[in-house]
């Protein structure tokens, strides 16, 4: 990549943040209309479940393809194909006639949403290369999931109130034409001195692998736990895992480079990722469906009783950028954890559902921990990595994110859907919400515990071993 005067990079990372802009948004802004589409579509939980989880499925399956071959085909190339492919995805859902229509559309934009968000990083990346310029750049990139968190739920509640659920999926339409055209005008092209090599065969062992755990957790409590169709589902799962070990480490250039996990701050990074995204994934799905059926809520009024939480992640993600870059991921860490954690216990322990004031404060100590958490999981993940091999690193660390919010929704829905009355949507909701809640305590307590473990000095030296190792091939490359 050639060297960019400061506006111009300014310019790119704000390109890049578009791209965040529409795929976070689209997935707060979807949270809203659940009960909506529920209505229109005659959805039971399962199905509210498939929408969200057909599209962060996809994108789990695909980001690490995506990542790699934006290493090597061109990054610039492959992010705006993301951009073509989300816009008309988008475009396809607003016209879906029925709830697999949508679904279905709904895995088209998640095809184009994983040539965005890892393409993205990959181009900041390689665009910042200081270590604190490029903590700040990605603060302001976590930053965009707070501002998507604050707009999603209000604008989305005022569109579905007011026009109807389809009108959400409208809004990406513009944002993703104004992205593309910008850029092709403005962001270089830019590829991986030494791409890794097409693994189909790795590719293939992970779509079994998540596809199959998600759905034996989304459709066990309508077939059963015991049922020889859950059962062979997740005996397909633990077989594609086990496969996946083996095979991967006799690769070359595997999809998943297993040697990134010698780094304790990778490793970390990865498991708080995935815990931090189940507790979001879980925390939205639960409240969206408790303010609107329990309390009885319009969508525009729940998007406001969860602007707290929204707008505690906006501030705080910057800052965590900031933290990150002047003391390191640790205390970020530390804050999130906590505080995600007491969130939870405040639900399933105090009953704050109940009680108004509980409510916001639940809802403020989770936007905090939240906005926290997001900028020291993907500066760890790209920070210790050879610059050639940005892409893959930083599509690990997305895939961590779209599998814990896609097992988030599985497993909150699943403990929902155990105890609510298959009738009515309200009957023992608030009863069945306990588990759920512990389940998100749980998440934000492995937060802490793994980020205190992975980011002290022997961590670091772990993370420097690596990433000498993986710069051996390229080293002798240039030679």
């Amino acid at each position: 990549m050639p060297e960019l005067t400061h506006r111009r990079r300014l310019l790119v990372l704000a390109i890049c943040c578009m791209s965040l802009l529409i795929v976070s948004l689209d997935n707060t802004v979807l949270n809203v209309a659940l009960p909506s589409m529920r209505r229109e579509l005659g959805a039971d939980v399962a199905g509210m479940q498939w929408t969200v989880d057909a599209y962060t499925l996809v994108l789990a399956c695909l980001l690490m393809l995506s990542g790699s071959t934006a290493d090597r085909i061109g990054r610039r190339k492959v992010f705006m194909a993301g951009l073509v492919l989300f816009t008309l995805g988008s475009l396809l859902c607003s016209l879906a006639p029925n709830l697999g229509s949508l679904i279905a559309f709904r895995m088209v934009q998640a095809v184009g949403g994983s040539m965005l968000n890892p393409v993205a990083m990959s181009i900041i990346t390689n665009t910042f290369t200081e270590p604190r310029a490029r903590a700040r750049a990605i603060g302001v990139w976590g930053g965009v999931v707070g501002i998507s968190m604050a707009a999603g739920p209000l604008v989305g509640g005022v569109l579905t109130d007011t026009v109807g659920w389809r009108s959400i999926f409208w809004l990406n339409l513009p944002v993703g034409l104004l992205a593309l055209f910008l850029t092709f005008r403005y962001v270089p092209e830019s590829r991986a001195p030494r791409p890794r090599r097409v693994d189909p065969v790795g590719q293939l062992l992970v779509m079994v692998l998540l596809g199959c755990l998600t759905y034996a957790i989304i459709e066990a409590p309508v077939a059963g736990w015991t049922s020889p169709l859950i059962a062979g589902f997740a005996a397909a799962a633990v077989l594609a895992l086990t496969a996946l070990l083996l095979y991967e480490p006799r690769r070359a250039e595997p999809l998943i480079d297993l040697r990134f996990f010698r780094s304790a701050p990778f490793s970390g990074a990865t498991v708080i990722a995935v815990c931090s995204f189940a507790a979001l994934g879980g925390f939205l799905f639960v409240n969206t469906l408790y303010l609107q059926d329990v309390r009885g809520l319009t969508a525009l009024h729940a998007g406001l009783y969860m602007l707290p939480m929204a707008a505690l992640t906006f501030v705080c993600a910057p800052l965590a950028g900031r933290l990150v870059g002047s003391r390191g991921p640790r205390l970020p860490l530390l804050i999130a954890g906590v505080t995600m954690t007491t969130s939870g216990v405040l639900f399933a322990a105090f009953e704050a559902e109940t009680s108004t004031p509980l409510l916001f404060t639940g809802y403020v100590l989770f936007g905090l921990g939240f906005g926290m958490v997001n900028a020291p999981i993907t500066n760890t993940a790209v920070s210790g990595m050879p610059r050639a091999q940005a892409g893959v690193a930083a599509a690990v660390a997305s895939t961590s994110r779209q599998i814990g919010q896609t097992l988030g929704v599985a497993v909150i829905g699943a403990v929902l859907a155990a105890g609510v009355s298959p009738a009515s949507h309200t009957d023992g909701f608030v009863a069945a919400s306990r588990p759920a809640w512990w389940v998100i305590a749980g998440c934000g307590l492995s937060v802490l515990l793994v980020g205190a473990a992975t980011s002290g000095r022997w961590a670091r030296g772990t993370a420097d071993r690596t990433a000498r190792r993986l710069a051996e091939p390229e080293t002798a490359a240039l030679r």
